[in-house]
């Protein structure tokens, strides 16, 4: 099926996110995940037997079946799990779901993560991933990792130091609006972001995301059932997953070195070429961004990737604070506060917030957002970015 067949196929209709301090869940991965489930399929108004697909990313520990046989569903049609480290695929994770459901082999799918510290830990000092070139030198985490690459990114490239910054202050001055944040409660200026201490070079404190334990769900009908559920649907207008030959967070001799994975290379489209071809739209177009930040750095280079910012110093006068917030700026992201100041269940908390933009239920809203885009984990194996779009847009 071509990607113009896909576009708009595919609408979430029901959202849910469960989201705590870490270690302070009160149930373990697979009770949350249920209830997040739960909650979802009650906010599309439907039985959560209904459900038919799964779909979760990053190794999540209950498949379809388990989930399906304790929602006591009457079928199990569609089970899959996206691979690619960490919240790289979980937009493409939710573009999986539609996939199914444009192509017939599921009706109505649902995109699920849960972390709990108390079941699995913390997606720590990550041997699993890191090959023994990193672990020789002491390298083993995605902090230092991602911290290279950044360093690279403002040494080479010149983007200026403060557009990191000012990805963290927009996140919590988004936050001061939304109680449930972690961030509520606790505004950021400029001299407390500075003199907080380096976690590993060029990031501070401030720019890591937070840990959290919690459960994210969302729910996907096919168009046409979606029209009849809910008028402010979040149709799925176009997504894309991969990386260009010879990029990965993997290896250390990568050609584009300061990309996040999303720019094509010796004249290929990237992902962010494909998903704004498939959309049918650009940059431009763009009315909010959800951008996964498990550090500024990489989200700064997902942006510049995605052709919402020029690469560079110019990056700077796109980049600011009040830019980048909603109500003020062209250009507002993570408007419940991201990663960074909100709460962090793998990235997948972003996706309902992306969700609440079109439906207008944000706690942020941008006014008459129309379009909403969600950018994966970037500098993974495997990145994805999904655009959602109003029924209007179609």
């Amino acid at each position: 099926m071509s990607t113009i067949a896909m576009r708009g196929a595919a609408a979430v209709v029901g959202v849910s996110e469960l989201h705590y301090r870490r270690g302070e869940a009160p149930h373990g991965e697979m009770r949350m995940t249920l209830e997040a489930i739960v909650s979802a399929c009650a906010d599309a108004g439907i039985s959560p037997r209904e459900l038919d697909g799964f779909v979760s990313y990053a190794g999540g520990a209950y498949d379809g079946a388990q989930i399906g046989g304790a929602l006591m569903v009457d079928e199990v049609r569609w089970s899959n799990m996206m691979w690619g480290g960490g919240g790289g695929p979980v937009a493409a994770a939710v573009n999986n779901a539609a996939v199914a459901i444009a192509t017939g082999q599921a009706e109505c799918v649902v995109v699920y993560r849960a972390m709990a510290q108390s079941d699995t830990g913390r997606l720590g000092y990550a041997k699993y991933f890191f090959g023994s070139h990193f672990l020789a030198h002491g390298v083993g985490s995605p902090a230092q990792v991602c911290a290279l690459r950044t360093q690279r990114l403002l040494e080479h490239d010149g983007v200026p130091r403060e557009a990191l910054r000012a990805l963290v202050l927009a996140a919590y001055r988004h936050a001061q609006n939304n109680p449930t944040a972690q961030g509520y409660g606790k505004p950021l200026d400029e001299q407390t972001y500075e003199s907080s201490r380096f976690i590993t070079e060029p990031f501070h404190l401030y720019d890591c995301s937070r840990e959290s334990d919690g459960a994210v769900a969302l729910v996907l009908v096919s168009a046409e059932r979606a029209k009849t559920i809910r008028p402010d649907a979040a149709y799925v207008l176009a997504g894309a997953q991969g990386a260009p030959g010879g990029y990965t967070s993997i290896i250390e001799n990568d050609e584009q070195y300061s990309s996040a994975g999303y720019a094509g290379s010796a004249g290929r489209p990237g992902v962010a070429d494909r998903l704004w071809a498939a959309a049918g739209l650009g940059p431009d177009d763009v009315d909010v961004v959800q951008v996964y930040e498990n550090f500024s750095g990489p989200a700064v280079a997902a942006l510049i990737d995605h052709g919402l910012a020029p690469s560079g110093p110019a990056a700077g006068a796109v980049l600011t604070v009040d830019n980048l917030t909603a109500g003020t700026g062209k250009l507002p992201v993570n408007t419940s506060g991201g990663n960074i100041a909100d709460s962090f269940v793998n990235g997948m908390g972003l996706a309902v917030e992306a969700v609440r933009q079109i439906r207008g239920t944000s706690s942020n809203p941008v006014a008459n957002a129309k379009t909403s885009l969600f950018i994966g984990g970037p500098v993974a194996p495997v990145v994805s970015s999904m655009l959602f779009a109003h029924e209007d847009v179609l």
